[in-house]
């Protein structure tokens, strides 16, 4: 089976080259990427069990499950203090630089996310996601997206300077474990 990782940890480099490559407003990357294999492994799926259990979130609990038991993790996140300048309003405020005012005073500390964000760079990174889980199903590795991945990543201090994060959770088997789920 170790053949099988190490073809899994391959496909989450291509993966991560796939979110690098996504198409992004005016061209500026603002997409960080970490694969996170062996050990991190579970020090990701215990960040995840603690905040569902300080949260009573089961189905952190369910997907720290998920994470333990795959081959390797592509954590995807957009870089938080940033605007595309194009003042469209569809983050809630009027102007850009309304926003990067409001994300200077901060989140409440009870959200896992970082906010408020730019409606575009929130468009870049759900590409950047879409881009990266194609190329797993091209390579036939099972996967799926989690929020929950993207929050524990976040609480560990791993994406530097990212407000928003999603996790991939990655595994070759004879049965895909992200399928039969419970919770």
């Amino acid at each position: 089976m170790a053949f099988e990782s190490d073809a899994v940890e391959m496909v989450a480099r291509l993966m991560a080259l796939s979110a690098r490559t996504a198409p992004k407003a005016r061209g500026i990357d603002v997409i960080k990427t970490m694969i996170v294999v062996g050990d991190e492994r579970n020090v990701l799926a215990e960040a995840m069990r603690e905040y569902g259990e300080r949260h009573n979130v089961g189905f952190f609990l369910r997907d720290a499950g998920n994470v333990a038991a795959s081959d390797a993790c592509l954590l995807i996140g957009s870089l938080f203090d940033d605007a595309v300048g194009l003042n469209c309003g569809a983050c809630g405020y009027p102007t850009c630089v309304d926003m990067l005012e409001a994300q200077k005073r901060g989140s409440p500390a009870s959200v896992p996310f970082r906010g408020p964000n730019c409606a575009v760079r929130m468009t870049d990174i759900g590409i950047a996601v879409g881009s990266a889980v194609k190329t797993a199903s091209i390579h036939n590795v099972d996967n799926r997206v989690m929020y929950s991945v993207g929050v524990g990543a976040l609480s560990l201090g791993w994406l530097e300077g990212c407000g928003v994060a999603y996790g991939i959770p990655l595994r070759a088997s004879g049965k895909d474990i992200f399928f039969d789920r419970t919770r």
